[in-house]
């Protein structure tokens, strides 16, 4: 087991190396020019070209390719060439607000996709089936941007049941500790707060959690069918177990299997649905900030927020894998 861990963490850097590569490329062929973005359409070519200079975008690519390695091995992300903000601050600043809405939108489609997967085997042909997996399909095919504006008008707008933006209420004070708003307010012992926190927080996970969870459901079913006709629970159903003893029991943990691999793949998804869900919802993480930094042609934003999605993508897939990996020994 030790060996194997040790040879996926070795597997790490190379990938994160090919991320950075790549990236670095790619931010340099959108059009525009961050300069003239800074300065807007109507400035002359003196100051375009002077602003460049100061920027360092007039040095070949390879160059500012070379200065960008140096100053990550340093641990410096660089400056937002908009706002001339420190980016290793500001993904300081905005990455709780995404890993709480990312954490809550996995526990929703986690306990929702499974048991309706589970419920949907053991219950197989049944209405129950059916609607389950016609929702699945449906979810499937719905963007989430399209869902979270007929959630905010349906529950916001029209019935004012749910906040349609935002973290907490503005006149709320919350004493930045540890940058997760429910975990702050819980230290500050106003539980008011924390409700109001979740509160907030129940729309864009949701939305957010339909992502993962018509494909979780369904892949939930087929795992759970799969092993429901194997003899350890023909065995089990013989010996006279209660159903509730031999679904949960027995056959769960085997059918969560490729259900735990596909998880730790799933969370591109989410990362990547998070810049959705959180312009649409004024979210105040790092995806409406990475989408800001698009718009703007900010190349060290966009590369400092997609070096960060990375090295969490690959992180939360060796934990995976070595899950995976004590489940199922003979991996």
């Amino acid at each position: 087991m030790t060996r194997y861990i040790i040879r996926r963490i070795l597997g790490l850097f190379p990938v994160l190396f090919g991320v950075t590569v790549i990236v670095f490329l790619l931010i340099r062929l959108i059009p525009g020019d961050p300069a003239i973005t800074m300065l807007g359409d109507r400035a002359s070519v003196e100051d375009v070209e002077r602003v460049r200079e100061l920027l360092g975008l007039n040095d070949p690519v390879y160059m500012q390719f070379l200065k960008y390695m140096g100053q990550l091995l340093r641990g410096d992300l660089g400056q937002s060439i908009i706002n001339r903000t420190d980016i290793t601050f500001e993904l300081a600043y905005r990455l709780p607000a995404t890993i709480e809405m990312i954490t809550g939108a996995l526990i929703i489609g986690v306990l929702v996709g499974v048991s309706v997967g589970v419920i949907s085997a053991v219950r197989r042909n049944s209405l129950f089936d059916i609607v389950g997996m016609i929702g699945a399909l449906v979810g499937v095919s719905m963007p989430i941007f399209w869902l979270a504006l007929i959630l905010i008008y349906a529950l916001s707008v029209d019935t004012r049941i749910l906040p349609p933006s935002g973290r907490i209420d503005a006149q709320i004070y919350v004493m930045r500790r540890t940058g997760f708003i429910l975990i702050d307010t819980l230290l500050m012992g106003d539980f008011s707060a924390f409700l109001n926190a979740v509160w907030h927080m129940i729309m864009p996970s949701f939305v957010l959690s339909t992502v993962i969870m018509p494909g979780l459901s369904r892949i939930t079913r087929a795992s759970m069918l799969e092993v429901l006709r194997q003899d350890f629970v023909r065995t089990a159903r013989a010996k006279g177990l209660a159903e509730q003893v031999v679904v949960i029991g027995h056959a769960l943990k085997n059918a969560l299997l490729p259900v735990v691999t596909v998880i730790g793949g799933w969370l591109a998804g989410l990362l990547g649905g998070a810049i959705l869900t959180e312009t649409v919802f004024s979210w105040p993480g790092m995806g409406l900030w990475a989408y800001r930094g698009i718009q703007g042609r900010d190349y060290p934003v966009v590369q400092g927020s997609v070096l960060v999605s990375a090295t969490i993508y690959v992180f939360v897939n060796l934990a995976v894998d070595i899950v995976y990996a004590y489940i199922d020994p003979r991996i």
